[in-house]
């Protein structure tokens, strides 16, 4: 069967949603009568009958109830790509590609603020631990984990936002539960948490190098919990499941609230920071240059001595 005229298949969406000809003509700018004629021709081409004509109304024949649910969802995703196009076109639409776990427990919570300061700016959130494709993909901006210095790539533009720290957290719940850790040692009473979340090793919070530099090596790194999303490690730490380490910007607002502690104040340097990544060699939008300087004035308000507690950075990284 050849594929049906575009404009009779619209009347026909047209009128299925509406239940009405005359509002169905309205809605596409044609007459009742015009309408009428693309709907008999789709009959006739198709071999059925799509609606029962009632005095003043329309029903759908099974056909039509057959027919109707492909065609809506494929109309509607055709005015959401334009509507999207236009919004994109205007500079008022961000499409932003970030990481899991930052999205979930330090993005998502504030970005209420930035919609209340750019109420005109739609932001499309790509949460994937790969990389943004931003020539495939139609990704604006990035928020990437990278290793200091980044890479070096040409095609690439990199600002720095915070350097980042691994520090174990766990539950308060949990410590009163087995007791204060005086020492690294302590915690082989205690179930680790490992975060596999990140694709390349170097870049996950590592046990071993935090024992190392806290001069232990009494605690078996082989048994534990291990994750792979850093939000759902987060929660079974916040849940008393065991002592996590993790990156101190993924734990900072459950640290604000007393949801996690740090139990051992030893905060370790992991030579790496999260940046807002873009495409050099193309004009940034407007709603890129806004969202780069809400995030920046984001970052600069936080405060780590407050959750902190005094903790101990080990000598190899700088100060904040």
């Amino acid at each position: 069967m050849a594929m049906p005229p575009l404009s009779a298949l619209r009347a026909f969406e047209a009128a299925a949603r509406h239940l009405s000809l005359t509002q169905a003509a309205g809605e596409l700018n044609v007459t009742p009568g015009a309408l009428s004629h693309q709907i008999r021709a789709l009959e006739e081409m198709l071999g059925v009958k799509l609606f029962e004509r009632r005095v003043r109304a329309i029903a759908l024949t099974a056909a039509g109830r057959q027919l109707y649910p492909g065609l809506q969802t494929g109309f509607a995703h055709i005015r959401d790509a334009v509507a999207s196009f236009d919004a994109a076109k205007s500079g008022r639409v961000l499409v932003l590609s970030t990481s899991p776990g930052l999205t979930a427990k330090w993005l998502v919570p504030r970005l209420y603020r930035f919609a209340a300061a750019h109420p005109d700016i739609d932001i499309r959130i790509s949460a994937t631990a790969t990389n943004a494709n931003f020539v495939n993909d139609g990704i604006d901006m990035a928020l990437r984990n990278m290793a200091v210095p980044p890479k070096p790539d040409a095609t690439l533009e990199f600002d720095l936002l915070t350097d980042v720290y691994f520090v174990p957290v766990c539950s308060p719940r949990l410590l009163e539960k087995h007791g204060p850790i005086h020492s690294p040692d302590d915690l082989a009473r205690f179930r680790l948490i490992h975060d596999e979340s990140l694709p390349a090793p170097v870049a996950r919070p590592d046990w071993s190098v935090w024992f190392k530099t806290a001069g232990s090596g009494a605690v078996d790194l082989r048994r534990g919990l291990r994750f792979n999303s850093a939000d759902h490690a987060l929660d079974a730490a916040c849940e008393g499941a065991g002592v996590l380490l993790t990156y101190d910007i993924l734990a900072y607002d459950d640290l604000r609230s007393g949801h996690l502690v740090m139990p051992f104040p030893l905060a370790l340097g992991s030579n790496r920071a999260f940046y807002l990544v873009g495409p050099k060699n193309r004009k940034r939008p407007p709603a890129a240059d806004a969202f780069r300087d809400w995030i920046k004035d984001e970052i600069a308000a936080l405060d780590w001595r407050s959750i902190r507690h005094g903790a101990a950075h080990d000598t190899n990284t700088k100060k904040r």
